[in-house]
Formats: C-alpha cells, sequence, structure tokens
C-alpha cells in the first residue's frame, strides 16, 4: 500500500463522490423534460439518462451543451432552472443518499483533526442544501461551488479553497477528470473513487490512490 503523509486537509467532490446522485438526479431529470415539453419549449424524447450521468463533475454549462446540444441557450438555462426546482423538491421529499460508509468515514476523519471541504462544480444551493439534508454539514469546515464562486474551473476554486484557509497540505478526493487536474495542478494527493460508474476510460490514471468503497479512505490515512 502506497505511504501517505496525513494531510491537514481533505477537499470532497460532491456527486459521485459523497453523494449517489442519480438518486435525486434522475426522477428530477425527467420531470424537467416533461415541464419543458409542455410548456413547448422541447420536443421528442428525452434525452438518454447516459447524456447527465456521463456529464457529473462538468461545470453546468458544459452539462446542458453535451444533454441538449441543438437547444438555444436561453432552453438549456430553463431546463437548469428547473433541473435545480426538483432536485430541491426530491431533498424535500426524502429522496438521496450517500455512498455507503460515507457519513461513519467523514466523522472518523474529522475525529482525527483533519479539516474537511466540498469542492464541488455544482450549484451553491444545490451543494449547500445536499450535504444538509444529509446530515453531514456540520463537519465540513467550508462548502466550496463554482455557483458560489463563479470559477471555470475546479483548478481554480481548490486554488482559492486552499489560499483562504492557509492549507499547505491537502487531499482531493473525487471521481472524475477535473477532480485529478484540481489536485495534481494545485500539488495536492489524488484519491480517485472509483465506484460511482459515470467516468470515462482514463480519466483516474493519474491518481495517487483509489479507492473501489468510500471506507478505504481511512486505510491510507497514517495515525500520525
Amino acid at each position: 500500500m502506497l505511504t501517505l503523509t496525513k494531510p491537514q486537509a481533505m477537499l470532497f467532490d460532491l456527486d459521485g463522490t459523497l453523494f449517489q446522485t442519480e438518486t435525486l438526479l434522475l426522477p428530477a431529470y425527467h420531470a424537467t423534460f416533461d415541464a419543458l415539453r409542455a410548456r413547448g419549449l422541447y420536443e421528442g424524447a428525452t434525452p438518454p439518462e447516459e447524456r447527465i450521468l456521463g456529464a457529473l463533475g462538468m461545470l453546468l454549462e458544459q452539462i446542458w451543451e453535451r444533454v441538449m446540444p441543438d437547444s438555444p441557450q436561453e432552453v438549456r438555462q430553463e431546463a437548469d432552472r428547473l433541473l435545480i426546482h426538483y432536485q430541491m423538491e426530491g431533498l424535500k421529499a426524502g429522496r438521496g443518499v450517500l455512498y455507503e460508509g460515507v457519513a461513519d468515514t467523514l466523522r472518523a476523519l474529522h475525529e482525527q483533526g483533519i479539516r474537511l471541504f466540498v469542492a464541488s462544480n455544482g450549484l451553491e444551493d444545490y451543494v449547500k442544501e445536499v450535504t444538509k439534508a444529509m446530515g453531514v454539514a456540520p463537519l465540513f469546515e467550508g462548502l466550496y461551488s463554482a455557483g458560489e464562486y463563479q470559477t471555470k474551473s475546479k483548478v481554480d476554486l481548490v486554488n482559492i479553497l486552499l489560499e483562504t484557509h492557509g492549507i499547505e497540505s491537502a487531499w482531493m478526493v473525487g471521481d472524475r477528470s477535473s477532480d485529478v487536474e484540481a489536485g495534481l495542478r494545485n500539488n495536492l494527493t489524488v484519491v480517485a473513487c472509483d465506484y460511482a460508474g459515470f467516468r470515462e476510460s482514463g480519466e483516474l490514471a493519474e491518481a495517487h490512490v483509489r479507492l473501489t468503497r468510500f471506507a478505504e479512505l481511512l486505510d491510507y490515512v497514517p495515525a500520525q
């Protein structure tokens, strides 16, 4: 097993890393296209679920370009607004789950004195409401989102987080190439979560560690 140094902090992606996104996303996705069709803004079948699942981890603008490549910008923006609306409704209705072992692992890391943060390319309200609804928000020192900080890449978002909190050593934990890039370009140890199934071949090749279960993260944290 790779020998690592215990970090001051760990930065976590949200979707596909902590949160089993499809449990909330897919019902909202279908409701969004039902609403678009009802308003005459979209015709035809709902795009395949694989389009949006494969786009998780991208910035929202990139997601909708992939899902609705032939739709005008204003329709994509309306789809974006509807999707977050239905996701928030879903959270209130009790939809959505964390991956197995996430809550217990985060608590164990917190008890070891490791500072915990979220770094997500999602919207501010989404990131804050998901962590709150899942009961893990109090474990995090900060919740950073591209939506709140208006960053164009996760590299920039992570850089802002590190500088704001004076963090000199950290691990970036995520499931997509954007997480790997953000970690490497900010000189962090990169831990890749290889259980969500959203990634494409080769995305995680440059990570220092790969997990098949979130709880395995604790195996790599030195006692001192």
